[in-house]
């Protein structure tokens, strides 16, 4: 093996921090293998590649190149791509089926600096700041979209954030997934303050959101608890999830102000009493359920993935009405994100290769899909979607670190 330069050294270095098992196992024998094994499972693990929809050399060599610097290191990249293409090339053992329709999107992509970070979660502030989080980079950024320019904002040790919310202030708070704390970032001083879990089993700070009260609602996954934080005090008030490993991940607040999560560990949705933090839970009804992340429509009626078995959800708070689509790719199409915008409903397909962005008409019963490109290729997973103030959608390639506009075009909405 030739000398490794500086950049993919400190990559390596960097990836090695993540606990992940680093073997060669579902690779096949050939030479660069062990190259693969060195620089690629430094960071994740070979069920990454294995399982990938393949690409040609120069496919491979993109999506490498959004991971980690091997340009001054030509030989072992040419060795590593060479490899990748010989015994993973493109197929489709894992395609979505793509449903044609009258709608039309495009894509606008930015690849965010810092490589190997696995942005994600991007949102839109009022002046139409697009911020993100680096989760692997321990850091959050922000985009102009109107030029192109990024900023990356270092956060404090181990931090490893996991979504980004956006204050009325234009503070960016951030969840803490792996030191346990709630992050607010001031953009006008760079100053962070940290808040830190009152509990020590309260681990993980997951996905964040504000009420109309402006108090921060979150949720801590594999705590298994929700939390609340009043900004005005610090004061952090936690709550444990009646299931056991229900897992909350997603959550929402309905127009009466009333917060709403996904449980990622069993068949169930959560409403929480936004005073007394009372939780009500509302059984799914295939038992094999496990739901992502849910948002709520104009009318009150939740809609939510059931990433379990394939299929896209919805709840009605007031008949206790509920009803399931089988999701276009079938039961192992994994839906995870969503998003209700203008009466329709918009999530993603992240078991499939490329990871699809699904259109479901409500008042048609129809769904209309899309393959999400990642640059001149289709790598990546969305782990969260939020619409913009104008009606269209962001979404991010967090395997290829990119975050995308979704503009939404022609007969794309309903009232």
């Amino acid at each position: 093996m030739s000398k490794l330069s500086i950049s993919h050294l400190a990559g390596v270095l960097f990836c090695a921090l993540i606990p992940v098992t680093a073997s060669g196992q579902g690779l096949p024998d050939g030479e660069g293998k062990a190259l693969v094994q060195g620089t690629c499972l430094a960071c994740h693990k070979a069920n990454q590649i294995t399982r990938t929809s393949g690409y040609t050399q120069a496919g491979w060599k993109e999506l490498t190149g959004t991971m980690i610097d091997l340009s001054a290191t030509l030989e072992e990249q040419g060795k590593i791509t060479n490899y990748l293409a010989k015994h993973f090339p493109p197929n489709k053992k894992r395609a979505p089926k793509l449903i044609p329709g009258d709608a039309q999107i495009s894509f606008k992509e930015w690849t965010v600096p810092t490589l190997g970070q696995r942005s994600r979660d991007p949102i839109q502030a009022a002046d139409g700041t697009i911020w993100w989080a680096g989760q692997w980079g321990n850091l959050i950024g922000k985009i102009n979209p109107k030029t192109g320019a990024m900023k990356e904002y270092p956060l404090p040790d181990n931090a490893m954030p996991h979504s980004v919310t956006l204050d009325r202030a234009g503070n960016v708070w951030y969840t803490g997934n792996k030191n346990g704390t709630i992050g607010k970032f001031d953009p006008k001083t760079g100053k962070i303050t940290e808040y830190k879990m009152p509990d020590p089993a309260a681990r993980d700070p997951h996905t964040p959101i504000f009420d109309r009260n402006s108090t921060l609602w979150f949720t801590l996954q594999h705590s298994n608890m929700v939390g609340r934080l009043d900004p005005a005090t610090g004061a952090i008030k936690l709550v444990t999830m009646k299931t056991p490993k229900s897992k909350p991940y997603g959550i929402k607040i309905d127009a009466r102000g009333v917060p709403w999560v996904a449980c990622n560990g069993s068949n169930c949705l959560v409403k929480i009493d936004p005073v007394t933090m009372e939780l009500t839970e509302i059984k799914l009804p295939l038992p094999k359920t496990t739901v992502r992340r849910l948002d709520i429509a104009a009318d009150g009626k939740i809609w939510y993935v059931n990433s379990g078995l394939g299929r896209l959800g919805r709840y009605d708070p007031k008949t206790g009405d509920i009803k399931e689509w089988p999701s276009p790719s079938g039961p192992k199409s994994h839906p995870y994100a969503i998003a209700v915008i203008d009466g329709i409903v918009w999530y993603n397909e992240s078991g499939k290769r490329p990871d699809a962005l699904v259109r479901f008409d409500p008042r048609t019963e129809t769904f209309q899909s899309w393959p999400i490109p990642s640059g001149g290729i289709h790598a990546g997973i969305i782990r969260h979607m939020r619409p913009t103030k104008d009606g269209n959608l962001l979404i991010h390639q967090s395997s290829t670190n990119r975050i995308t506009l979704v503009t939404i075009k022609g007969p794309a909405r309903t009232q």
